[in-house]
């Protein structure tokens, strides 16, 4: 008993009790609070002046709103503006806006008080009526950004209407002093912010960088932006306060748009498409858009990365949010949704379904565009497939919800085609009786793919044959299994299926019976070659040639296997099977030779598979062996004696 007395007996002596609940508010070192929100939400230090000015945007708007009851506020000075001014004697930045101010009690709640956000307070207080406006703020933590540049900042209000003013001034560092402001050094109405620049910080003051940063964040708010470069300097226009993309289409010039992207991109070329659109409905975004005239020099970035920016209300968040697949990537513009949710730093957008609806949307938007103009202006969409055709066919690898709508974007050389463009309708409809299947041919260099023996068949029978020359080529054909019902093949691969297709010349039409010394000679070859290959055939796809290499039915095809060779992705390659050409006269003549003639048809058979190699863009396998072949081959012919 004794003993649990003394448990209920606290330090003072008094009696305690253990179960009872207590309710406390949490506790906090409030400048260090202050310094990780600082250093840990932003990454970026530039955003400072992003957030200095969408505070002073959200104040002119606020003032707008306000004032359509109240029009006094607006006194002799209805436009609203945004002023700022550099002092680099003095390192200092000042951000001035001319909208609402705020009073003794405003700047103890919205300085004072972190993640205390006047523009949400004015929402909620306000209420309906200001879907239409374009506030900003939300978390109540960007003009802390400031403290990530300065030691120090002051900040002198006046709220409209009001007779004081007054000044809020902290280091950043846990506290903050209110004290009444002189009319004479407040402004007329309205905030102005004074960041007493870092050492480190001092090169924000120089005219061209503020600029840049105003105009790359903050250019298109719906505030002029003025830029006052040193003290006694007069103020200069750099941002007008309009955003092109709201304004209709009908009303913009096409000067307008080229300078828009021009800006936008870094380019200097002609934009080759215009995409300008509003989506409406549940989510609600606008959207501008262009394709380049020419290649941007990062198109082949391992990154891949795209260059679409995000902004909401106006105001720059990022551009590196993905807005559409990186086979797009070439694509330059920018989105402005007024209802994505955000992250409290505005750096790092959330995952939702807003954002999944807009890249869905954006990018069958674009994919839809550029059909039309495939369609339309056959033309200017052959410039745009010069230039980024490579990239497009990335999506028919990696984008399986939208493969048949690539499909028919798709443009190709082919056997057919001459110096133009062939789209797969087109192949289709141009096909001869008994074809079954797109027949394609993979490789580096059309030249040589031309030139190539696995052609002659189908040259001969008028079949046209698509030359696939960019290295994604050989990955698409794999996942793409067929387009209109027509299965892709390749010519180099399996069994070419020409028998039922005529030649064009009918009286070239080849006796389908080999003769028996042929048959003998096939099975002597492929005893000589062993496993150098897997089979030795009589092939119906050789109308010129002696010989050339094919893959199996199954499995990769001969390009597919060197890139991925070259890759080093392949343990083992397939060994190729040999098609020999039965009718062909230097065929006919090996296989007439006798039993005393087995070393030169032994010779015969490996030269036949190095003449194939080299057809076929390799190399002798043994080089040596080779030369010493080709030797006895040539002193075979000279002159005895």
């Amino acid at each position: 008993m004794a003993r649990r007395a003394d448990e209920k007996r606290g330090k003072s002596g008094m009696t305690t009790d253990t179960k009872a609940t207590e309710t406390r508010a949490f506790e906090a070192d409030v400048s260090r609070l202050l310094h990780m929100m600082v250093h840990s939400v932003y990454s970026d230090k530039d955003v400072f002046l992003r957030e200095l000015i969408s505070n002073a945007a959200d104040a002119c708007e606020k003032l707008r709103f306000e004032a359509v009851s109240r029009p006094e506020l607006l006194g002799d000075d209805p436009k609203p503006r945004i002023t700022i001014s550099a002092d680099p004697d003095s390192r200092r930045i000042t951000v001035e806006d001319n909208g609402i101010g705020m009073s003794r009690d405003d700047m103890a709640e919205a300085l004072g008080t972190i993640a205390r956000s006047g523009t949400r307070a004015f929402i909620e207080r306000v209420g309906s009526g200001t879907e239409d406006t374009q506030l900003i703020g939300q978390f109540g933590v960007g003009f802390y950004s400031a403290f990530m540049v300065a030691d120090h900042v002051d900040v002198i209000s006046r709220l409209a209407g009001s007779e004081e003013a007054w000044r809020w001034s902290s280091d950043g560092k846990g506290s903050y002093e209110i004290a009444p402001a002189p009319l004479e050094a407040a402004p007329a109405r309205g905030t102005r912010v004074v960041l007493h620049l870092m050492e480190d910080a001092a090169s924000y003051t120089t005219p061209y960088r503020l600029e840049g940063l105003a105009k790359s964040q903050s250019g298109h708010v719906p505030v002029p932006i003025t830029l006052v470069e040193k003290p006694g300097a007069e103020a200069r226009d750099i941002a007008d306060g309009t955003a092109l993309w709201v304004r209709p289409k009908s009303e913009i010039k096409p000067e307008e748009y080229t300078d828009f992207y021009r800006g936008l991109s870094g380019q200097y070329d002609e934009p080759a498409a215009t995409i300008h659109f509003r989506a409406e409905g549940r989510q609600e975004y606008s959207v501008l858009a262009f394709v380049p005239g020419s290649r941007p020099f990062d198109l082949f970035d391992q990154d891949r990365k795209g260059r679409m920016k995000l902004y909401v209300r106006r105001v720059f968040i990022t551009d590196d949010a993905e807005l559409l697949p990186r086979y797009l990537r070439f694509v330059r513009g920018l989105v402005d949704s007024a209802d994505l949710p955000l992250n409290v730093s505005r750096e790092m957008i959330q995952e939702s379904p807003l954002l999944a609806s807009i890249r869905k949307g954006l990018t069958n938007r674009v994919l839809g565009d550029l059909a039309k103009l495939a369609e339309n202006e056959a033309e200017t969409y052959s410039k745009i497939w010069d230039n980024f055709g490579v990239v497009l066919k990335e999506g028919l690898y990696e984008d399986y919800e939208r493969r048949e709508q690539l499909l028919n974007l798709a443009r190709f050389r082919s056997t057919a085609s001459g110096e133009g463009w062939r789209g797969l309708a087109d192949y289709v409809g141009a096909m001869k009786e008994g074809q079954k299947a797109i027949f394609f041919m993979a490789g580096d260099d059309r030249a040589r793919l031309e030139a190539s023996p696995q052609l002659e068949g189908f040259r001969a029978r008028g079949i046209e044959v698509l030359l696939l020359t960019d290295p994604v080529d050989s990955f698409w054909v794999t996942m793409a299994p067929d387009f209109d019902g027509k299965p892709f093949k390749s010519v180099t691969q399996g069994v070419a299926e020409l028998a039922d297709i005529p030649l064009l010349d009918e009286a070239k039409q080849p006796d389908t019976a080999a003769a028996p010394e042929v048959d003998g000679f096939l099975a002597f070859v492929k005893t000589a070659l062993g496993d150098a290959v897997s089979d030795v055939k009589a092939s119906d796809r050789l109308t010129e040639s002696a010989v050339c290499l094919v893959a199996p039915e199954h499995g990769p095809d001969r390009q597919f296997e060197r890139l991925m060779n070259a890759a080093g992705r392949l343990d083992k390659a397939a060994k190729p099977i040999l098609e020999i050409n039965p009718r062909h006269e230097r065929v006919l003549a090996l296989a007439k030779l006798g039993d005393d003639e087995q070393a030169f048809k032994d010779d015969a058979a490996h030269l036949l598979l190095d003449e194939a190699r080299v057809l076929d863009g390799d190399k002798p396998e043994d080089a040596r062996a080779f030369s010493q072949r080709l030797a006895r081959l040539i002193a075979r012919g000279l002159p005895k004696g």
